[in-house]
This record gives C-alpha cells, structure tokens and sequence, in this order.
C-alpha cells in the first residue's frame, strides 16, 4: 500500500536523516582507522627515539594527533561531498548528460521518442506539474529508466533505447509511473545526497591512490630517511584500504536507504495506473531480456540506486543490491506470478503516431465548473487535494483525452519554441481590445519576428479553448521553453512581464501563469538553491499565514463580510483563530509572492494543513470559480505539493 503524499515527503526526510547519520558513523570510522595508520608510521619513523625514552609505538596517539587528523579526514570528506553535490548543482540534465543521454526535443516526430515524450506528458498534466524534459540513453540496450533532479522544478526523466524498444506503451507507463512517484514522494534530493555521500567517502581512497603513485614514480628507493619513500608507500597503500574499507559501507548505506523506496515507488505506480500488468510486463520483460536492466555507462555505478531497474551488478550480490529482486518486486504487485519471464521482443513502432493521435476511451468529458453545483465543486476540490502526489487513473485518462482534444496545430505549437512562447503570449492578450492593442504593439517592437507572427495566428485557436485547459496547456510548453537559448529567455522573461503589466493590473490567471512558468523555467537558467525545512511550527510564519488567507479571502469574495466569514473558517481550521484579517492594501499578489517564498520552508506536515485551509477559504461560499482553482494549483505548486487536475463532476 503506497502512503501518501505528505507522509512519503516526510519519509524522505527520515531518509535523510538516517543517511546523515551512517555517513557520520562512516566518518568517524574513517577518522578512528587513519589515527591509527598515522600514529602507527609516526611510530616507526621515530622508534628510534622512543626506544631512548623507553616509550612504545603508541605513544603518538595521543589527542593533538587525533584532532588534526580529525579536521583533516573532515575537511576532505566533506570537501569531497559538497564539491560532488556542487557539480550537481544543474539538476536532473547534469545528471542525464553524465550518463550519455541526448535530450529528446519535445516536437520530435520519431516514433519510438513520441511514445516516451507523449507517455510522460500524460503522466505530468495527470500528476499537476509541468512535463520534464525528456533524454534518451541512445547507447543502452537495457530495459531501464531514471528520475533525476532536486526537485520537480528541475527534474527529469531518462529513459533508454532498450526501454522504447523493447516495452509496449502501457509497460513504458508502468516504468514512467514508477519514475514519476521518485519525483512527487521527494526521492530524488535524496538520491542526489547519497551520490555526494558516496563520493566524499571514496575520496579517501582517491588520495591514497595518488599517494602511492607519487611514492613509486619519485625517484626509487633510498636508505637515507629524506630519500625512503617506503612511508609514503605505506600510507598511500593504508588511505587505499581504507578508502576501500569506506566505499564498502558507503554501497551498503546506498543499498539500504534504495531497497525499500523501489517498492513503495511500484506500488505507487499501480496506484497511479491502475494498470498492475504495466509495470509488472515491463520487470518480466526485464528479466527474459538477455541485457536486462545493465546500464554500461561509467557513471553508472554512483547513479545506480536511482534507476527503475538494477543498473550494474556487484560482488556479494544482494549485499549491495539497490533494488530487490525481480522476482520479489513482481509478486508483490502480481502475487499469482510463479514464472516465468517475458521472451524479449523489439515493439512494432510503425503505428505508434496514429495510435497516439487517437482519443483515450470510455472518459466522459468534464463539465464545466461554471455548471457544477458548490457542494460537487467542494466535494471535487477536497478528493483533488487528498490526491496531491497521487494521481489516479482517472487523471491520467483525463489527461489523454485533454491532450487529444486540443486543436493539433496547438499542441505542436507547445511543442517548439517559438509555438511555446507564442502560445504563452496568446494566453496572456487581454479580452479588452484597447489594452490587447497595447499588448500587441509592445510585443511587436521587443519579441521575434516570426514569435509574434505565430502569436497572431494563434490568438483565434486560443480564444476558442475552455478555461480548463489552460494550466495542462502552460504545462506541456516548459520542457520547449526549458530549450530556450539564455538570450531567448531574457527576452521572453521581459515580454511575459510587459504583457501582464499592460493593463496595470495582474489579475489571477496571469499571477498563475507567471508564477507556474517562471518557477519551472528558471532553474534552467539560473541557480535555484531547493527550499530547506526551516519553520517545524505555524507561529513564526503567522505573518505569512494572514497574507495566504487574506489573500485568498478577498480573491473569492467581493463582499468584506464574505471575505471576513472565508478568513476565519480557514484560520480555525488552521488552529490559529487569533489571525486578524490583513486589509486589502497589504495583500494582493505581490505580497502572496513574499508569503509563499517563506510558507514553502515549512515541514510536509504543515504545508498539508495551509493547504487544507487554503481550500476552506475557497470553499466557504459553496462556489469555485475557475480562476480560485488555478490560484490553488499555483500555491500548491510553489509549495511543492503537485495537485492533479480538478474533475468536477467525475468520480476521483
């Protein structure tokens, strides 16, 4: 059974805690076993001296010794550990990149990229985050598949050519599922950590290794004590030991903290599917494929816990494998199973463009909220907020059919980048021809040429979509403007900006759009340091709280008292009745933005409850308006805390 999405977070956090704590014990062991090398060869190199003073070999062990080799040993591991984190510091694509993937272009037209591109853009409109880019292991004949990244904002998702190959799509979705629950249940920074871990631990056997190389290549052996480098020798040779030793428990601690986040990413993918013969096919496919799941990158061996699949073999087998077996992960979604594997098979791809084209079945069309009840919206919001990090089938049905449904010249639009900021400048015209006209003539002097004339064409098709489509829409365009050169972005940066301000006002839609774009995009361009829990608490982020509320109080409600009755429904249920009202001048997007930026610090356990009495506010009045369901997307997303697509009327 998959926990949910605020236990899963803070699960990872227990994780890390715990990998902090072997990595200590690690060091500590390190540090205990250099003391001993080095007093040791102190010893001998002086036993001369001792034996005048009748003293033994241990008698440098001694505190001043043990202190220095202790800052020693920990400016080495943890320089070795946040220069490894720091190298990572790109995100998801670093991490693909170092191990052969080739970004596959979101307007691809080659089929076996399609099913990989369209399976993930399914999976992230279901799931309510933008889609990751996409790269492709075109060396790797295994059946395998990873999520890389911080955090959603710069995530991920690689996939290998033995995966497109050699699985149908609904196994691809299995696969995909899996690698998603890695991005939503918070798995990822903490696979990244253990990266850092991992080789902060081995750089002590590095050292070593360049020690004794520098001891055998300085010149030969000499009798004279300036000249022997047999000292060298030996404490390069005992750094290699021990950083042997380390590594050894550093794959340990790798294994152990992987092994059980691979089954509660397999349930959680049945969970989203629906579909338990998914991604059960694709582990018996892997297992009836003479390559299996092996990736032969060099890299592979440090990224291994992070892959669907068993990325490379060790000695003592099971001892340091990252995943369970296959055979253990398969009955426990499939407990019939008793063999045997699937034969392997290269997928016919010949027909995957026009299967892809066609709508997904058996899904009746949304309603729209505007013709929903306030107790079935309500009743829709609460099911869609217990689903954060937990998409259903429904979701992912819905977001196939959405996709299916949009005109095709749209969705090739959000697939380049000139549609994709083209489409996003659409969106962003005004209804008021005046100010669309300001817009325009704006936009006509500062964005590219041939932007703008696609902004014109597609201004028709825009108009004509519904409201509900708009944020799944911004969703499959950032992997496009994640493309962009640094140049294109500044420039699309600004225009976005102009566009808004126009009419000198932001109204909700284009806070949303802004904010969702703009927090998506960005960590592709700059460095974004990922939040840290910082506030265990509600009272010190109160001031943050009464901007939240009010702010959603006076979004929902034109009448004071309404807005006033929204407030204080959503503070109790908060447990902080004593909150006052803030007055309209000191809300307002703006301010949202602050309050946001200091709320997104605070623990899972805490955001689940802002959350929940962002939704009270919403709610009070028995009506959401399409516009309050995309503000509440936004808030969700900069929390970190994905929510599918609100189906109104449909049973989640």
């Amino acid at each position: 059974m998959a926990m949910d999405f605020f236990e899963s977070q803070d699960q990872a956090r227990r994780n890390t805690g715990r990998l902090i704590i072997l990595f200590a014990l690690a060091v500590i062991a390190i540090i205990a076993t250099i003391f001993l090398l080095v007093g040791g060869l102190l010893g001998y190199l002086g036993r001369a001296d001792l034996a005048r003073r009748g003293l033994e070999w241990y008698a440098y062990l001694d505190l001043d010794l043990f202190i220095v080799v202790a800052l020693g040993v920990l400016l080495l591991v943890s320089g070795g550990t946040l220069y490894r984190i720091a190298q990572l510091r790109g995100g998801g694509a670093v991490i693909a990149e170092g191990l052969g993937g080739r970004r596959i272009h979101p307007d691809s037209k080659n089929s076996r990229e399609r099913k990989a591109l369209n399976v993930v853009e399914e999976m992230a409109i279901a799931s309510g985050i933008p889609a990751p880019p996409v790269y492709l292991l075109d060396r790797e004949m295994g059946i395998n598949a990873f999520a890389a990244g911080f955090s959603p904002k710069d995530a991920v998702i690689g996939v290998t050519s033995g995966s497109v190959e050699q699985l149908t799509r609904d196994q691809l979705q299995g696969v995909i599922a899996h690698e998603f629950s890695h991005i939503l249940n918070g798995d990822m920074r903490l696979n990244i950590r253990l990266i850092g871990v991992l080789h902060g631990i081995m750089i002590v056997g590095i050292l070593g290794y360049y020690l004794l190389r520098s001891a055998l290549y300085s010149g030969g052996y000499s009798r004279e004590k300036r000249n022997n480098p047999a000292p060298l020798l030996a404490f390069g040779f005992g750094l290699m030991v021990i950083g042997f030793v380390g590594n050894f428990f550093g794959k340990l601690i790798q294994a152990a903290v992987s092994r059980e986040r691979e089954y509660l990413a397999d349930a959680s993918a049945v969970q989203f599917t629906r579909n338990p013969d998914g991604i059960a096919g694709a582990l018996k496919r892997i297992g009836g494929f003479s390559d299996g799941s092996r990736i032969e990158s060099p890299n592979a061996p440090e990224a291994s816990h992070m892959f669907f699949g068993k990325a490379v073999s060790f000695m003592a087998g099971g001892l340091f494998a990252t995943h369970p077996s296959l055979d253990k992960r398969i009955r426990r979604i499939d407990p019939m199973w008793k063999g045997p594997f699937l034969p392997s098979e290269t997928v016919d791809h010949s027909a995957v463009l026009a299967d892809e084209t066609q709508a997904a079945s058996g899904f009746a069309e949304s309603k729209p909220l505007s013709s929903i009840s306030g107790s079935q919206v309500s009743r829709a919001l609460d099911q869609a907020i217990n689903q954060i990090g937990q998409p259903s089938e429904a979701h992912i049905l819905y977001a196939a059919e959405l996709i299916q449904s949009l005109p095709r010249s749209i969705v090739e639009a959000a697939h380049e980048s000139y549609g994709a900021r083209a489409l996003v400048y659409a969106l962003l015209l005004d209804a008021d021809r005046e100010t669309r006209e300001i817009q325009l003539d704006r936009l006509s002097r500062s964005a590219d040429a041939g932007v703008y004339k696609e902004t014109i064409a597609l201004r028709p098709k825009v108009e004509t979509l519904t409201a509900q489509v708009r944020l799944p829409l911004i969703d499959i365009t950032v992997p496009a403007l994640r493309a962009l050169s640094p140049t294109q972005y500044e420039s699309f940066r600004r225009n976005v900006s102009e566009l808004v301000k126009a009419d000198n006002k932001i109204d909700l839609f284009e806070w949303t759009l802004q904010r969702i774009i703009l927090r998506n995009v960005e960590p592709e361009f700059r460095r974004v340091n990922p939040p840290r829990v910082i506030y265990r608490g509600l009272d010190r982020v109160r001031a943050q709280c009464q901007v939240l509320l009010s702010t959603l109080a006076y979004a929902g409600h034109d009448d004071i008292g309404r807005a006033r009755n929204a407030f204080e429904q959503a503070s109790s249920f908060l447990g902080m009745p004593q909150l006052v009202l803030e007055p309209p001048e000191r809300t307002g997007l703006g301010a949202l933005d602050n309050a946001l930026d200091v709320l997104d610090q605070v623990t899972p356990r805490l955001k689940r409850q802002l959350i929940r009495a962002c939704a009270v506010c919403i709610c009070s009045d028995r009506t959401v308006t399409v516009d309050e369901a995309e503000l509440l997307r936004a808030i969700c997303d900069t929390l970190g805390c994905p929510v599918p697509p609100l189906l109104p009327g449909q049973s989640l």
